[in-house]
């Protein structure tokens, strides 16, 4: 006779099973370069770009995830942040923030809305 625990069960008894590899909700793909991984391909690919106009001089360097506080937290609630995939240094001592978007999200859109009301002079960059 068979036994059919659901997932809880089995861990509830101590005993794991890997997770199948389900595809993500936005059919995006992670990816590890210089041992970062990075949550799309798309990402990975800007990340990758961003190194090689260092490396030739076209910008002065690069930051990756910058984050931008939207709403201050206190002792019972932790602070609401937005967190852009980089920051741009140009030669000229501007700057561009860059955000690589397959799709978005409501919570994107609602951080976008909120960011813009707090910090109105910041412009952030899409890229797909």
């Amino acid at each position: 006779m068979a036994l059919n625990l659901t997932k809880k069960q089995l861990k509830a008894l101590g005993i794991s099973i890997p997770e199948s590899e389900k595809p993500n909700k936005y059919r995006s793909k992670a990816c590890k370069i210089d041992g970062i991984t990075f949550q799309s391909t798309a990402e990975a690919n800007y990340y990758y770009k961003l190194k090689m106009l260092v490396k030739a001089k076209k910008i002065a360097g690069f930051c990756r995830q910058p984050r931008f506080v939207i709403t201050e937290g206190d002792d019972n609630t932790r602070c609401v942040e937005y967190v852009a995939d980089f920051i741009e240094f140009h030669n000229d001592g501007t700057y561009r923030i860059v955000d690589v978007k397959g799709v978005q999200t409501p919570v994107f859109k609602l951080k976008m809305k909120s960011l813009h009301e707090k910090y109105p002079a910041i412009k952030i960059n899409l890229e797909e």
